[in-house]
Parts: structure tokens; C-alpha cells; sequence
């Protein structure tokens, strides 16, 4: 496959062939997520699957935490790519890692400490709780490895590399999915085989993903313009005002990139109180929109890194362009999603609930699927506006919009659940979506997001 330029290509081909592999690798990850519930809801039961589901609302917050930092650190470095500031982005990048290897040590501390109690705050079925806190202790005591495969993924899409990431997921897939089988199914560990598979399979590639990544650094010399003004920072490992600046954008996109799952967490006591049963049917319905939601997170992060990488070398104009071609590509993605899902989704349900299930299972899944196949051209278009923002550093309006979507979720699902029922919570994401994406548009339209600039090319 060719790679394409993103500063000289035309701006649609740049943009799909460099998202291809980031939705390819993307869908390998919730594939072998999905395949984790399959394997547990056919070979454990019911009741472990939903203990999954109470737990993957949590675990997923984390992991988008991560993924909106690595995005922080992109933009960042991105820009210096963009400017030819060769050396200034390699101190972009260790500021990045040292920072957040830091932060997910923490998070992770946190997480396993304050995992039961958040579980019961989250009124988690009492016949399931055992399981879950068992999965999140697991899955915290390994947040490290998992956060930083996360983070160096998006490293490697600042540089314009999105085929490494896509080949260690690859990697890492098959081997969770192996592990999964020999450790659930082999040797009857149950849930907690199914963490251990996760975290060994991630951590693995976490480590080898930082060995290729310290090689790739190697090959990027000091630029002509750096050796011309003669004050680029040579084996700086750590910046302050660089990672300033990352954080500028990392909160914001860390929200944005956590909405999905934020809106999950906080609305699970609302799900959890219609009993194990309907808990189980949403868990997968809710896996399956993990996996729809691929192409058009995907799309927005390859606009984000199209954005900045122009911006850092001059060229707004060139964004929109891309913006344009982004339009056409999520439009294409949302079609094929619904008719995918409005033809198969009966059967996309059965496959990850076994013989025993209960008929509320089956249903809300089913009510889940059918209902959200029409809407995922919401977010796609949200998440390509949101890309153009972020890739500028234009965080203000981008976090509005975003804490909007957030707090129309939660309140249409607390306020009408006991109306509409457990419906009420899958309604109101598209409500959400698309005011995130109408507030980041009119934004887009002011044109104010081409005059921001994260980065300087004489620093003083």
C-alpha cells in the first residue's frame, strides 16, 4: 500500500489510507474485546457476561483516557513534524510517555483501590458483583501496560505511522483471543482468565511497540531550519511548556474521546437496576456499538493529525479540503453500518448470549442494535468536526460541546428511564451526538480554529 503525504497528497486519499489502518487496528481491538464476551457468555454463563458489561463501562473510561492523551501529545508533535522541527519533536514525545506512564500508575492505584465501591455505587447486581470487582482488580493491576499501548499508538499516528499500531493490534488480538480460549474454556479460570488474557496481550505489545518506536526516533535528524536557527533542544527528556501545551489539548480530547464511555458509566445504575438479564442484552449491544463507532472515531482522529500536521506547515486551507473529503468518508461508513445492522442484528445479538439466556437478553440487545443502526452518521460527523478543532488547539468550544453531549446523555436517561424504560438510555445518544456536533460546526464555519497555534518555531 502506498503511503500517502498528508502536507502534499490530495487530501481525501492522504486521509482514508492513513484512517484505513487506525480503523482496521481499531476493530481488531474490539473484535478480540467482543470475542472476550462471546467466549464468556457462551462458555460461563449469563451472569459472567454481565458482570463484563458492569465492568467494561469502567475499563473503558480508562482506555479513552489514554487515547485522548496520546491525542494531546499528537497534536503536539504533529505540528513540530509539520514545521520540520525534528529534534523539538522527539522531546515532545518523551515529555509524552514520561508523563503518562506517571499518570497511569496512579490512575491505576486509584482504580484498584476504589473498584468495589464504585461497583456498588453503581448499584452492580448483587449476584454478579463478586465477578466484576475480580475482573477490574485484574484489569487495574496491569492499567499501565494497557494505557501506554494506547498512548504510544497514537504516537505513532503523529508521525504518520498508523501501520505499526495496526500491526501490533493484529498481534496482540490473536493472542488474547488464543489466551482467552486456553484460559476460559482450557483451564476453567472463568472471568479472571479472560483479564489475565487482556492484560498479558497488551502488555506484551506495549513493550515491543516502545522498542520500535525508540528505533523510528533514531532515523529523524536535525532539520535544516533547526541547524539554521541553531537553538533546537537535543536530548531534552522532558519539557515543561511542552507538556503544557499537550495538556491544553489532552483534557479536552480525553473528554471527547471518553464521552461514549463516561455516558456508559454514568448511566449503568439506570441499566443495572432492570436486573442481570437485561444488564447482559445491553452489554452486548454495547459492544457492538463499540465496534460501529470504529470507522468514525477513526476518521476524526485521522482529521485531528491532518489538521495539525497542515496547520504546523502553513496551510489551513488545505484542512477544509480535508474536512470536505471527511464528510464524504463517514457519510460512506454510516450506510453500510445501518443496512449492516438493520439486516443482521438478531443474529449479531444470539452470538454472544448462549442457549440459556433469558428472553430479556435477547430483546434488549436486539431493541439496542435496531434502534442506533440510523444514527451513527451523528457521530461520525461530530467526530471529524471535533478532529479539525482539536488538530488546531481550538479547546474552548470543543470541551463545551462535548460536557453537552455528556449532560444531555445522563439527563435524558435518568429522566425517562423510568417512562420509557431501559430504552430511554440508547434514545438519548443520538440526541447527544448530534448537539456535540451542531456546537462544533458552527465553531468550524467561524473559521477561528485556522488562527490558533500551538507551537513556535523560535522558542525563546
Amino acid at each position: 500500500m502506498k503511503k500517502y503525504n498528508m502536507l502534499t497528497d490530495s487530501p481525501g486519499k492522504s486521509l482514508f489510507f492513513f484512517a484505513l489502518p487506525m480503523i482496521l487496528g481499531n476493530l481488531f481491538q474490539q473484535f478480540y474485546t467482543t470475542v472476550d464476551s462471546i467466549i464468556v457468555g457462551q462458555f460461563v454463563g449469563e451472569d459472567a457476561l454481565a458482570a463484563i458489561g458492569a465492568s467494561y463501562s469502567l475499563t473503558t473510561v480508562f482506555i479513552m483516557i489514554a487515547i485522548g492523551g496520546g491525542i494531546g501529545a499528537s497534536v503536539i508533535t504533529s505540528q513540530y513534524l509539520g514545521a520540520g522541527l525534528h529534534q523539538r519533536m522527539k522531546t515532545s514525545v518523551y515529555t509524552a510517555l514520561i508523563s503518562f506512564l506517571s499518570v497511569s500508575i496512579v490512575l491505576g492505584g486509584i482504580g484498584l483501590g476504589l473498584s468495589g465501591a464504585i461497583l456498588r455505587g453503581l448499584n452492580t447486581p448483587d449476584n454478579i458483583l463478586a465477578d466484576a470487582m475480580l475482573y477490574l482488580r485484574i484489569y487495574f493491576l496491569g492499567l499501565p501496560f494497557l494505557f501506554m499501548y494506547n498512548i504510544l499508538s497514537s504516537i505513532f499516528n503523529a508521525l504518520g505511522n498508523s501501520r505499526t499500531p495496526l500491526y501490533l493490534l493484529i498481534f496482540s488480538s490473536i493472542l488474547n483471543i488464543v489466551m482467552d480460549l486456553a484460559l476460559v474454556k482450557g483451564f476453567g479460570l472463568g472471568i479472571a482468565g479472560a483479564a489475565v488474557a487482556t492484560v498479558l496481550a497488551q502488555g506484551l505489545s506495549a513493550v515491543i511497540s516502545f522498542m520500535i518506536l525508540m528505533h523510528t526516533l533514531k532515523n529523524f535528524r536535525e532539520s535544516g531550519e533547526e541547524a539554521v536557527l541553531g537553538d533546537s533542544p537535543k536530548r531534552i527528556l522532558f519539557d515543561i511548556r511542552m507538556l503544557g501545551n499537550m495538556v491544553k489539548v489532552a483534557i479536552p480530547s480525553m473528554l471527547q474521546q471518553s464521552i461514549v464511555s463516561i455516558g456508559m458509566l454514568l448511566v449503568q445504575s439506570v441499566v443495572n437496576g432492570f436486573g442481570s438479564s437485561v444488564l447482559a442484552g445491553y452489554t452486548a449491544g454495547m459492544r457492538i456499538e463499540s465496534i460501529c463507532i470504529v470507522p468514525m472515531i477513526a476518521s476524526g482522529n485521522a482529521v485531528s493529525t491532518f489538521t495539525a500536521q497542515n496547520l504546523g506547515a502553513g496551510a489551513p486551507d488545505r484542512v477544509k479540503r480535508g474536512y470536505r473529503a471527511a464528510v464524504k468518508m463517514v457519510a460512506c461508513f454510516a450506510v453500510i453500518i445501518c443496512l449492516t445492522l438493520t439486516l443482521f442484528h438478531e443474529e449479531i445479538t444470539r452470538s454472544f448470549l448462549d442457549a440459556g439466556s433469558g428472553q430479556a437478553a435477547f430483546r434488549t440487545g436486539n431493541d439496542y442494535l435496531s434502534f442506533i443502526a440510523f444514527f451513527f452518521v451523528c457521530i461520525g460527523m461530530k467526530a471529524i468536526t471535533d478532529g479539525v478543532l482539536r488538530g488546531a488547539g481550538d479547546v474552548v468550544v470543543f470541551t463545551l460541546a462535548n460536557l453537552l453531549n455528556l449532560s444531555i446523555r445522563v439527563a435524558f436517561a435518568f429522566g425517562f428511564a423510568p417512562i420509557l424504560g431501559v430504552q430511554a438510555v440508547w434514545i438519548a445518544v443520538p440526541i447527544g451526538w448530534t448537539s456535540n456536533f451542531i456546537i462544533s460546526f458552527i465553531r468550524y464555519l467561524s473559521g477561528k480554529w485556522s488562527k490558533k497555534r500551538l507551537i513556535q518555531v523560535q522558542e525563546p
